[in-house]
């Protein structure tokens, strides 16, 4: 899970991904999933955090731990200073992310809306490593759509993908 500060720090944009299946999920919220997963279901579903050494981490209990339960509802470790491979689904998002959104671009004005839009293209296409499968397709595939459909992902066909600045223009 990695989370892109925005200018004022006011907003977050938290980007999780499932390791061996590397579903992106994206909300504006920081440490808050999409969806009001049952904690038991987080922790099924991200055991581990692998994230940056960055200041929005610097609380790792508060992730861990949420709401009333006892239990860890997740476990959060960091990658080494300046070793962006030891988190490489992250990278290989974050560039696609990149792809619509080049660096400089302002978060500021996305809504929700925007951000599951470019969740559901980036999802959509297709990834060597996953054997030509998409993203959604692998993770529907151990997880079921319907899990999917309640984390606000959708699927887009392959000819419908933009993966470019035009998919957000208003």
């Amino acid at each position: 899970m990695t989370v892109q500060p925005l200018q004022r720090r006011l907003k977050s944009t938290l980007t999780i991904i499932r390791a061996g299946v590397p579903v992106i999920l994206i909300t504006r919220a920081s440490f808050a999933f999409p969806v009001k997963l049952k904690e038991y279901a987080v922790n099924k579903l991200f055991p581990i955090i692998l994230t940056d050494n960055g200041s929005e981490f610097s609380n790792p209990k508060e992730i861990e731990y949420r709401g009333k339960y006892p239990y860890s509802r997740t476990n959060v470790f960091y990658c080494n200073p300046g070793a962006p491979y030891q988190k490489g689904s992250c990278e290989v998002n974050h560039e696609l992310i990149r792809r619509i959104l080049p660096k400089g671009s302002s978060f500021d004005d996305l809504t929700q809306k925007d951000i599951f839009l470019m969740m559901n293209h980036i999802n959509s296409y297709k990834r060597k490593k996953l054997n030509n499968r998409s993203p959604y397709d692998a993770f529907s595939f151990y997880y079921g759509e319907d899990l999917l459909k309640r984390l606000g992902c959708s699927p887009v066909a392959a000819e419908n993908i933009i993966l470019k600045p035009k998919l957000l223009k208003k």
